[in-house]
């Protein structure tokens, strides 16, 4: 029988950091959209990432009508939302240099808007977070960022992204706000507590890997 999960986090008990968490304000709202078949709920980091940002929305699902659904507003105007943008990256040389840029449709470099008002985040396996680009029309609408990590995530050996801007959904939150200028310990934050399931989940597989040489023996 399975143990229960924790009724917060929805993660078995040896994997909880509830009680690490300190909810940071935020001035930009993070809407996470989540893919129902998303396959890592042991260190997938979306709901940690929305229970350390009270200004945030965390829904699962393949399609919303527009953002105003997602948001449950009456009102919403994606144009002043920015998505982390799944294209191919910004036209351009030197690129890599600049750690978050803002994109055409053609994919060339734009000013950042003044009136900014949340960023729209995808989280799933590659494939997934495709699926929920194609599905939401209405995202074609908002401002698309091109993130280039300044940092390696913190996955390490836990798990192989298939490319190097693929940070995790928690860590991509961490770096577009720091750059959009909220305060560092917010992002500190975030990351801290990422480490810290990251860890538990390391012990985890220390322990099994005992256990089974222990039963060889």
């Amino acid at each position: 029988m399975k143990p229960e999960l924790c009724t917060q986090c929805q993660k078995a008990p040896e994997l909880c950091i509830c009680s690490d968490i300190t909810p940071k304000d935020s001035k930009l709202h993070v809407l996470i959209l989540q893919h129902p078949q998303e396959p890592d709920h042991e260190i997938g980091s979306a709901r940690l990432t929305h229970l350390a940002l009270p200004n945030s929305t965390l829904k699962i699902g393949l399609s919303w009508r527009n953002l105003a659904a997602v948001l449950g507003r009456k009102e919403a105007d994606p144009t002043r939302w920015a998505v982390l943008y799944l294209g191919s990256g910004v036209k351009g040389e030197d690129i890599e240099k600049i750690p978050l840029q803002f994109v055409s449709k053609k994919g060339t470099p734009i000013d950042e808007p003044d009136n900014l008002e949340g960023i729209i985040i995808l989280d799933g396996t590659w494939s997934q977070a495709k699926a929920l680009w194609w599905r939401n029309a209405w995202l074609l609408k908002s401002r698309r960022i091109i993130l280039t990590p300044q940092q390696k995530s913190l996955y390490k050996e836990l798990r192989k992204e298939p490319r190097r801007e693929c940070l995790s959904t928690i860590e991509s939150v961490a770096e577009v706000l720091e750059l959009l200028g909220e305060k560092p310990e917010v992002s500190q934050h975030l990351r801290e507590l990422f480490g810290k399931l990251l860890d538990k989940r390391r012990e985890l597989l220390k322990q099994a890997k005992t256990q089974h040489v222990a039963k060889t023996i």
